[in-house]
């Protein structure tokens, strides 16, 4: 039931997706469109492979193709990805084209991810330099259009590392500042750029094939000068990678992973080999592998609960809220009282209550893959709370609806409400997925978090919804809780974008359980 899609399918749904537009703004590139030109007249048509790297271990393939014409420039990516989770190789492909106008503006984008779940597809183009027109479908339904206004030149990030090495030499220290386009929210985003470092590489040119090992290695060593360019961990399409002159990625993180530039043979040929005869053990399962493991056992049915965060730079969580707050490295998490329970509006209200004032707030308006306003979706939310007008009984209702309706499975796709609807069937963000649209739909305020939850001796990657009542009070159908008991610790607030950033925790969090008080309030659900 406890997922890694924000490790893995939301990541790459978000770092590509994600990364449909980046706002460039005016005030750094219109002083400097001739660079721009000056650049793009420097493109040249090429080819380049990098081998997806867990530790040490290659599990997937990438690569990007760029290619010019009189009036355009293509660019095509293509990711894939064999994630050990759950005791299978589970696999995610994301495929994306993007042609450019010859000043490296974006004039049309095509992407398409298939995991286990609905394939999703996403396609834009900008009109007249002044609107970008994004359509998004899952599963081959209809499309959803969202129109953002632009009055910037559009890139994207997988042009920025081109932008940063033509435009103008390289130089340590020197910083961008670039609006990136949130498509949780489909607003524009600030996100600082820095060059930070400058360093040779030693990358081969081709690669040998060696009958004894059955295997390609690497031949014709050459040196490249590249440099480091980071962002900031907020950063929606946020990028940290080593660029060569050329533009061209030489070493990059992304989606928890380490894309290396190899040799095609190299990268292709000896994956692909791997992948045909590679076992998940439990050592490789990524479920089990980052899991961090507790220095105390605990009740699943939790009161309060104290721990000491460590080994991590906690900057830019949302640690603090109503139900826990950060001292120092000690989170304190108190399940909420009864009274936070008590909401503070009316269901159907007339228009004068603060629920019609609540009903076009950002949350219980519908988003992309929470089609709070479908037909499907609010006949059954209406069906399940029939009349009721409290919200905390309402809420009540649809989650023990959505706990006992959903069948719990590890999936690894990208969740959609109604796909989830339609399957009945999912881990914990297919859970909370259909919970927020279910909620949104009758006027409650719902949102999506996502951190950490004890099971069975470890902290795992979960997600779960809060909801608007006196405040902001968690609940969880995937354990069946309501309220979630205080076992839940939550680190970012928001959907699969902002989940991302909880690939900082991989592999460095250190949690010690300072103090632990059970609770007889919880009403636990399967495991």
């Amino acid at each position: 039931m406890i997922s890694r899609r924000a490790m893995v399918g939301g990541a790459i749904i978000a770092a590509w997706l994600g990364g449909v537009a980046l706002l460039v703004r005016r005030e750094y590139f219109r002083p400097r469109e001739e660079r721009l030109a000056e650049a793009a007249a420097r493109v040249t048509p090429a080819a380049v492979y990098y081998g997806v790297m867990q530790g040490e271990r290659q599990v997937g393939f990438a690569s990007s193709q760029l290619d010019t014409a009189l009036s355009s420039i293509s660019v095509n990516d293509y990711f894939v990805v064999d994630v050990p989770a759950g005791g299978k190789a589970r696999r995610t492909t994301a495929r994306t084209s993007v042609t450019l106008s010859r000043a490296l503006r974006m004039k049309t984008f095509d992407l398409s991810l298939e995991t286990e779940g609905a394939p999703v597809h996403a396609a834009g183009r900008v009109d007249a330099d002044t609107s970008l027109v994004i359509e998004i479908a899952s599963d081959g339904g209809q499309p959803e259009v969202h129109h953002v206004p632009l009055d910037t030149p559009v890139l994207l990030p997988t042009i920025v590392p081109l932008v940063v090495a033509l435009a103008e030499r390289p130089k340590v220290g020197k910083h961008y500042v670039l609006p990136v386009l949130d498509p949780a929210s489909m607003t524009p985003k600030n996100v600082g750029f820095d060059v930070r470092a400058e360093s040779l590489f030693v990358l081969d040119d081709s690669s040998v094939y060696d009958p004894a090992t059955k295997r390609w290695h690497g031949a014709r060593p050459d040196t490249v000068r590249a440099w480091q360019v980071t962002t900031g961990a907020n950063g929606a399409a946020a990028f940290t990678g080593w660029v060569d002159e050329q533009g061209r990625i030489v070493e990059t993180s992304q989606l928890g992973f380490v894309l290396r530039r190899l040799p095609y043979e190299v990268a292709f040929e000896n994956w692909r080999t791997d992948a045909e005869r590679q076992q998940v053990t439990e050592d490789r399962d990524i479920l089990e592998s980052t899991a961090i493991a507790a220095d105390k056992r605990m009740d699943h049915a939790v009161g309060t609960l104290a721990v000491r965060l460590s080994n991590v730079n906690l900057e830019g969580f949302d640690l603090n809220g109503p139900r826990q707050r950060l001292s120092g490295d000690t989170l304190r998490i108190a399940r909420e009282s009864d009274s936070a329970l008590v909401a503070r509006y009316r269901l159907f209200p007339r228009r004068s209550d603060t629920a019609s004032r609540l009903r076009d707030t950002a949350y219980t308006l519908p988003e992309t893959l929470i089609q709070s306003r479908d037909r499907r979706v609010t006949g059954l939310a209406i069906r399940i709370i029939k009349r009721e007008r409290d919200p905390r009984i309402a809420a009540e209702l649809l989650n023990t609806w959505v706990h006992d309706s959903i069948r719990p499975r590890v999936t690894f796709g990208i969740p959609s409400a109604l796909e989830v609807l339609e399957s009945r069937r999912g881990d914990c963000n297919e859970h909370t997925q259909l919970f927020v649209a279910l909620a949104r739909a009758v006027g409650i305020p719902a949102r999506v978090t996502a951190g950490l939850a004890y099971l069975d001796g470890k902290f795992y990657y979960h997600a779960w919804p809060e909801i608007l009542l006196n405040d902001w009070v968690a609940v969880d159908p995937t354990f069946g809780q309501f309220p979630a008991d205080a076992a839940h610790l939550r680190f970012v607030v928001g959907g699969l974008t902002r989940q991302t950033e909880l690939l900082r925790l991989m592999g460095n969090l250190k949690i010690d359980v300072l103090s632990v008080n059970g609770s007889s309030r919880a009403r636990d659900g399967r495991r």
